[in-house]
């Protein structure tokens, strides 16, 4: 009989090059993004009132799902309270490259790779729990996968990472008011339940 295959060999996360990561992971958000643009558009807009307060008929209407009690009374408000992906989204695309930005933040925040392959967990966790608990799609696009970005480095920076920096540099660096990256790293965090464990497994995966 023959051989068993052999396993491929397991991605060295920690030598890998950094910028060449970034490069890599900004051509695939960005496809990602380019690919949800061209999708015919949802009727909601982002200047459409949203609710700020979910009512108890709302929260009701999803308490059948099987992901529903494991939630946390907060994320379940932020889950129903509006489209997920509106609360990241730009008044207009920006200016800058994603893959400048990623080596911006490299530049001026620097971080371990775990920080910024994290974020494909991340935003992937945050699409099927926004799924799965309400049955809302969670897009992401051009006019919010910069705020994604900065949002998920400052948080996982802290929590992977003994060195991190203060919201004032991450905004600073992130090109957005310190106050509003404040929300976003809130939103970020409820997005995911709070749940940022990520295995070894699960991080050789993605």
């Amino acid at each position: 009989s023959s051989p068993p295959p052999h396993s491929p060999p397991l991605f060295n996360i920690h030598e890998y090059p950094s910028q060449d990561l970034l490069r890599l992971l900004a051509a695939l958000l960005k496809q990602i993004a380019d690919a949800n643009d061209a999708l015919p558009k949802s009727p909601t807009s982002p200047t459409s009132p949203l609710p700020t307060h979910p009512t108890h008929a709302t929260l009701e209407r999803y308490s059948h799902t099987p992901i529903w009690p494991s939630l946390t009374t907060a994320s379940r408000i932020a889950l129903t309270t509006s489209t997920p992906s509106l609360s990241f989204h730009a008044r207009n695309v920006p200016t800058i490259t994603l893959e400048a930005y990623l080596l911006r933040i490299l530049k001026y925040c620097p971080t371990t790779n775990e920080v910024f392959v994290s974020l494909l967990v991340y935003f992937d966790r945050m699409a099927k729990l926004s799924k799965e608990s309400t049955g809302r799609e969670f897009i992401i696009d051009n006019f919010n996968i910069h705020r994604l970005v900065i949002a998920g480095v400052t948080v996982a920076s802290k929590f992977f990472s003994d060195v991190f920096y203060t919201n004032s540099r991450y905004a600073k660096v992130g090109g957005l008011p310190q106050a509003e990256l404040n929300q976003l790293e809130l939103h970020f965090l409820l997005l995911n339940d709070f749940r940022l464990m990520i295995s070894h497994h699960e991080m050789q995966f993605y």
